[in-house]
């Protein structure tokens, strides 16, 4: 008896029960008082009735938060949640959304879990991952998912995993998601529920068009904030605007796929009310742009704070036009620069403006990132710098906050690095230094003596080159070296160059009224100056009493005739 008693004390309560205290913890420790009220009240509205549960439908969610059909990424956001709910059982999935499931989702997806749950911070992640993914043993094996077209089965009553289970070995969760055994823990019954929780990963993966609209729909609600609404920007779904956010979606799906070396206004409210999002639109800065960005530089800092300092369509492809209307911005700034790659057979070429370009590379040079069938690809490739620009002399200027991307074809992000600060050069050509221009990640250009005057340009293992007439650029991306002012792709683990034309190149400004008042004042200032120097330089515009000063000077009259006044 005594045995019988120890076995029933120590056996856990059911699912349900455990899910509920679970969910309990999290309402109190997560949620203000308010915001419980408010989940609740929100909850109570929405759902429907059944054999007395109340729950919420696909449906419903999607009206809630006004997900547009035209994204048709609905039953992605319902597969996400309804895993997400299941929490810590997730072979359970997919859930019956109660408010207790819902309490999960909800604090899962804003990382309120922190405030219970001290271990599992980085394993998150893998529970996203799970919630969008399929399970297809079949799949995996027979390549189905390499056009990313793939589409989830229909999941047996048990969880999403498609498969039965094998003969494989269970890996449990011992390599998987801490996060769940942390939840465990917390309810104190690690050890029962040790090799439970997740679904075996067979062929896991997310198929792409899955992931595109999901993409679709982040770049979408980017600019959101707190009190915003989503229908407000239902102009940016017109059919010329969804392909824009399409194109866009795909760059950014590029980073996630399998890389190798041999792949590749607010409608709602007028518009005098509402600061819009993107003051102008440049030759490469537009809205899914801007959203894009946005995934890896601060929202606050770029919707409806970005402004237009220099555009080379309208100021001219120079360094000196780009010197007089960028280098007094004292806030941050982002320049992209967009082209189309060099073909290969251009390096056979005996003359040209391309050929003399490709004459100043270094000799050793690595294959095009993207082997595509277009060979006139559009390339996209940019740089956040927080600090002003400036002339560089020995030692380039930035700091580890300058941030080196592309954006197209493939979406890429290389942040600073340690190993050297070579991080941003700016340098007009001279006598001792032929090869100006403007580079990311490359030595500056160090003054040579005239009989050994250099003509190769140094390039930098990740770095971003373009010269001085802002014609060609050169992107070089030397995985095998790590090293450099900035780190190499996590996504692309190969050597790669893009060398390309360039069709457009512009800078923005990233501040508010504040930071172009200070701009124009500054403007003003060296307007003035120059004024001054001219009439010091050619006189006061009067020419009799120029002459009359210059006389009682002793510089003109007598026999000296101090040259035409005229």
């Amino acid at each position: 008896m005594g045995q019988t008693q120890s076995n029933e004390k120590s056996a856990p309560p059911p699912h349900e029960e455990l899910t509920k205290e679970l969910a309990g913890k999290f309402a109190e420790k997560c949620f203000t008082p308010l915001e419980l009220y408010s989940l609740k009240d929100v909850f109570n509205s929405l759902a429907d009735h059944e054999h007395q549960v109340r729950y919420l439908k696909e449906g419903t969610i999607a009206r809630f938060l006004e997900v547009p059909d035209v994204l048709g990424v609905t039953a992605v956001l319902f597969q996400m949640v309804s895993y997400l709910g299941a929490f810590p059982f997730l072979q359970d999935a997919p859930a019956v959304l109660g408010l207790e499931q819902m309490v999960m989702v909800v604090t899962i997806l804003t990382e309120r879990y922190r405030r219970v749950l001290a271990r599992g911070a980085l394993s998150r992640r893998k529970l996203l991952f799970g919630s969008l993914a399929v399970y297809d043993r079949k799949l995996s094996t027979k390549g189905a998912c390499q056009d990313g077209n793939a589409a989830p089965v229909a999941a047996p009553p048990s969880g999403f995993a498609v498969d039965e289970p094998g003969d494989d070995e269970d890996p449990g969760l011992d390599d998987d998601d801490e996060l769940v055994l942390a939840a465990f823990d917390s309810l104190d019954y690690l050890t029962a529920f040790r090799h439970q929780g997740l679904p075996a990963p067979h062929g896991a993966m997310i198929p792409a068009d899955n992931m595109r609209k999901l993409i679709m729909l982040l770049l979408l609600v980017a600019p959101l904030d707190a009190q915003d609404s989503l229908s407000s920007y239902s102009s940016r779904l017109s059919s010329g605007e969804l392909e824009s956010l399409r194109e866009t979606a795909d760059c950014v799906l590029a980073a996630f796929l399998n890389h190798t070396s041999d792949q590749r206004q607010p409608a709602n409210l007028p518009s005098e009310q509402v600061q819009p999002l993107l003051e102008d639109t440049g030759s490469i800065m537009h809205l899914n742009i801007l959203s894009q960005l946005s995934f890896f530089l601060p929202g606050p800092s770029l919707f409806r704070r970005l402004r237009l300092l220099y555009s080379g369509d309208e100021d001219g492809f120079s360094m000196g036009s780009f010197e007089s209307k960028v280098f007094n911005w004292r806030a941050p700034t982002i320049l992209l620069v967009s082209g189309t790659r060099l073909p290969d057979e251009t390096n056979h070429a005996h003359s040209g403006p391309a050929s003399a370009f490709l004459a100043t590379l270094p000799s050793q040079r690595f294959p095009q990132g993207d082997r595509g069938e277009d060979k006139n690809e559009r390339l996209t490739f940019g740089a956040y710098l927080s600090q002003p620009w400036k002339h560089t002399h020995r030692d380039c200027f930035g700091d580890e906050d300058t941030i080196l991307f592309q954006l197209q074809p493939v979406h890429d992000v290389f942040r600073a690095s340690t190993v050297n600060k070579d991080y941003t050069s700016f340098t007009k050509p001279s006598a001792s230094a032929p090869l100006g221009g403007i580079s990311f990640g490359c030595p500056p250009p160090q003054p040579t003596q005239a009989f050994r005057r250099s003509n190769i340009m140094s390039l930098g293992p990740v770095s971003l080159a373009l010269e001085d007439s802002f014609e060609f650029g050169c992107f070089t991306h030397d995985y095998s070296s790590q090293g450099g002012a900035f780190q190499a792709s996590a996504a692309r683990k190969f050597d790669f160059q893009d060398r390309f034309e360039i069709s457009s190149i512009e800078v923005w400004g990233c501040g508010g009224d504040e930071e172009a008042k200070h701009q124009a004042e500054r403007w003003a200032w060296e307007a003035r100056e120059a004024e001054a120097r001219r009439k010091i330089n050619l006189g006061t515009g009067d020419i009799e009493a120029d002459r009359a000063l210059l006389e009682m000077a002793g510089l003109v009259g007598a026999n000296r005739s101090g040259g035409s006044m005229a």
